[in-house]
Order: C-alpha cells, then sequence, then structure tokens
C-alpha cells in the first residue's frame, strides 16, 4: 500500500480513504466548500476529483418533499439513481426545522434553499398541490410536481420508492 515518490512515501490506502470521505460527504449533500473544510483540503481538488470521476453530463436533478412518511426508503432510491441533491422531511422534521430558527435565520436558510435549487436543470418535488405551484413560480426551470395531497397536508404520505424510480429514471433517459 506504500509507494515511493521520490522522497515521498505515500500511502494509497490513505488516499483511497479520503476519495471515500469526500464522495460519501457529497453525496450526503454538503457543498464542495463544505467538505474542503471538514477534511482540511482545498476546494479545488473536491472539484477536481469530481470531474475526473464523473459518469455522465446532462441534466442535475434535485428531489425535495414533505411531509414524507418514508424519507430514508426514498433517499436511498435517491442515492441509487444518481439525484444530485435530495431534502426530504417529515411533518415532525419540517415543524423542527421552522420552529428551531428565528424569523430572520429562516428567511436566509430559505433563501439559500432557493438559490441551490435554481443550480439545478430539474427539481422534483413531493408535496401538496399549493407548494408544487408554489415552487414551480420560484425556481425558474422545469419542476416536476408529484402531488402527495391537497394543502394543507398535516401528516405523513407515503410515496411508494418504485414510483419515484420510474419517474427518475425517465426523466434520465
Amino acid at each position: 500500500m506504500l509507494r515511493r515518490i521520490g522522497d515521498k512515501i505515500v500511502n494509497r490506502q490513505k488516499i483511497h480513504q479520503v476519495i471515500d470521505q469526500i464522495l460519501e460527504l457529497r453525496g450526503q449533500g454538503m457543498s464542495q466548500q463544505e467538505v474542503a473544510n471538514q477534511l482540511g483540503i482545498d476546494r479545488t481538488f473536491v472539484s477536481r476529483l469530481e470531474t475526473i470521476g464523473e459518469v455522465r453530463k446532462g441534466a442535475r436533478i434535485a428531489l425535495i418533499g414533505f411531509p414524507i412518511k418514508n424519507c430514508p426508503e426514498l433517499e436511498a432510491v435517491a442515492r441509487q439513481e444518481g439525484i444530485d441533491y435530495c431534502l426530504l422531511m417529515s411533518e415532525q422534521e419540517r415543524w423542527h426545522f421552522v420552529e428551531s430558527k428565528t424569523g430572520v435565520e429562516l428567511f436566509n436558510q430559505i433563501t439559500e434553499m432557493i438559490a441551490l435549487l435554481r443550480q439545478y436543470d430539474i427539481v422534483i418535488i413531493l408535496g401538496s398541490n399549493m407548494r408544487i405551484k408554489l415552487v414551480e413560480t420560484l425556481l425558474d426551470k422545469e419542476v416536476i410536481g408529484i402531488q402527495i395531497g391537497e394543502s394543507p397536508i398535516a401528516d405523513d404520505r407515503y410515496v411508494n420508492p418504485e414510483d419515484l424510480r420510474t419517474i427518475i429514471r425517465q426523466l434520465r433517459y
């Protein structure tokens, strides 16, 4: 696992571990800068690493939804299908998100989320009819709305993972 390069001894296993950490954190939705800061590396390294390993070009897809009963299941499908950004919340998580912030903090975070979503080519939203219309209005891109109920929705809704997988695959090909 050790390799001599000039005067240096390089540990290939350590390199692989760091690369795996980078990909895991990026897959969890962290920005390149956040990953670089956490691991003590340069952001451009993260970017170049992703460029080297990029398998596809094309539409970048984000998935958002609430209130969702089976978030972990849908997040697994999103990971398996190469979704670039995923934010799913249960009703309890949604209320915690709102109540744990001041008005200014909440406004700033929502504004940042909108700016982030505008970076994607396609946004899939799982939500009420009203939330879908709101997202369509806020984003200047293709929005695929999957209505899980009429507004207001006060309880978590189950979304069939295979239905989501089918939609994602249709968007990819």
